[in-house]
């Protein structure tokens, strides 16, 4: 079937399924999603394995737990998600009755990177679905085991008339964005996110946009080294720095470089990441940035540019200003370290950046942390810790300007593919005596609407 007709198929479907996909089958769905990834875990890991080389444990802890948990949180809390909301309307609203109605908002595109190439397809397609929406999801031709795996799941789970996958090339995708979509989930990018946004304005669907970005990692003077150095090297390592969300960069207090530096190369002395550059042309990228930061004065601490696909994870220390690395997203195993001495210095330099998807904090004097919290932009704040603000169940994720738009998870997830419709109901409004022409008691009553708003 043409992605035209898939598309067409589904759109002819709204009216039905706001009358008909309610929150039983809404829950059955989820339901179905949730068996088929459970009976599939081994043949999702194999497939991720063949696209990155990420070993079958990381695998399971970074992308079918988290599905697992979503699906999980829909599952119990939809029924609350979905109720309509009572609001109150002051003098203005006097007897009327007034409430938000959750509403699907219709078909919805997802369209998911590479990186985490399941679970940044599927997570999407939990909040759609929560939502009472069609989906067709476009999984990245980077990672091909990947998408024909998520393909298989899909044509397990549902119906091409509820949820659909499209494989493809670029070619494909601007078919898809062509197409007059109700929402557009996108994760990649901020260059193609500029890209998803036009066509967008050009069918007036809705977006979700999660970017990335240069996330910062401040070391402070207060920091627990041991801790912080551990902490790091998991969030940079995992999935070979492949993550939106990784510490992109060290920002280290002078005054515990050395020390620091210390504790996190043994860190990395404990074994490095199996998992792959995902192509030798996102490699060959990675080697020119690194040999461009070493030829204009960076020192390589541990790690080395490695051959092919593999690429050791590297700490560079004495960063130069103007090299690339400082400047690009760097999306791989690479970590330049600079250091800061005064905290007005750092926080000039925090706020002369694009904002970040993530920042990450460590320290332990709590007024330093408050102060920092409040000063800075970011997608959201991880103190003392890296990557869980991802996957908490009680937080949105998301960014701001370049790192994104919209958030997702959860009840955000839900609210980011529905509609809130405004439903207001008269039951004995008085607004009647203020229709033309106005007499004393209309009168009466616009004074007293002017004096108490």
């Amino acid at each position: 079937m043409q992605l035209e007709q898939v598309f067409e198929r589904q759109k002819a479907g709204v009216a039905e399924r706001r009358l008909r996909f309610g929150l039983p089958e809404r829950r059955a769905a989820l339901a179905r999603l949730e068996a088929v990834i459970r009976a599939r875990q081994g043949e999702i890991c194999d497939a991720i394995a063949q696209d990155l080389g990420r070993p079958a444990g990381e695998s399971l802890l970074v992308e079918v737990l988290p599905l697992m948990q979503e699906i999980g949180q829909a599952r119990r809390q939809l029924r609350r998600w979905m109720r309509p909301r009572r609001v109150w309307g002051g003098l203005a609203g006097l007897g009327t009755r007034a409430r938000l109605v959750p509403q699907a908002k219709g078909v919805a595109l997802i369209v998911a990177p590479w990186n985490y190439p399941v679970s940044l397809a599927l997570g999407p397609l939990v909040s759609a679905l929560a939502a009472g929406c069609a989906a067709v999801v476009k999984p990245s031709e980077l990672a091909p085991a990947s998408a024909a795996m998520v393909s298989r799941i899909v044509a397990e789970a549902f119906d091409p008339d509820l949820v659909a996958v499209v494989e493809g090339d670029r070619d494909v995708a601007t078919r898809l964005l062509a197409l007059p979509f109700d929402h557009i989930f996108f994760t990649g990018s901020p260059e193609v996110g500029k890209v998803v946004m036009a066509a967008a304005a050009r069918t007036l669907a809705s977006v979700t946009l999660e970017l990335g970005g240069k996330s910062p990692c401040i070391i402070g003077p207060g920091a627990d080294l041991a801790a912080a150095a551990r902490w790091v090297a998991f969030g940079k390592r995992i999935n070979a720095g492949q993550t939106c969300i990784a510490p992109d960069h060290l920002l280290v207090h002078e005054a515990v470089a050395a020390p620091f530096l210390a504790a996190l190369q043994a860190e990395y002395a404990r074994g490095d990441s199996a998992t792959r550059i995902i192509t030798p042309r996102h490699a060959g990228r990675l080697r020119a940035l690194l040999a461009e930061a070493e030829a204009m004065g960076a020192r390589r601490i541990t790690g080395g540019p490695g051959e092919g696909c593999a690429m050791p994870a590297v700490i560079l220390e004495g960063m130069p200003e103007g090299s690339a690395l400082t400047r690009e997203e760097i999306f791989g195993p690479i970590l330049p370290v600079v250091t800061w001495a005064g905290e007005a210095a750092l926080l000039e330099r925090l706020g002369a950046a694009d904002v970040p998807l993530s920042l990450y904090l460590f320290e332990r004097d709590r007024a330093r942390i408050d102060r920092i919290c409040r000063a800075v932009a970011a997608g959201a704040v991880g103190v003392n810790l890296t990557l869980l603000q991802f996957s908490h169940a009680g937080l949105p994720f998301g960014g701001k300007g370049r790192s994104g738009q919209g958030q997702a998870h959860g009840a955000w997830g839900f609210a980011a593919f529905s509609h809130l419709m405004p439903v207001l109901e008269n039951r004995f409004s008085p607004a009647r005596l203020l229709m033309p022409p106005l007499g004393a008691k209309g009168r009466r009553l616009l004074d007293l609407l002017l004096k108490w708003g």
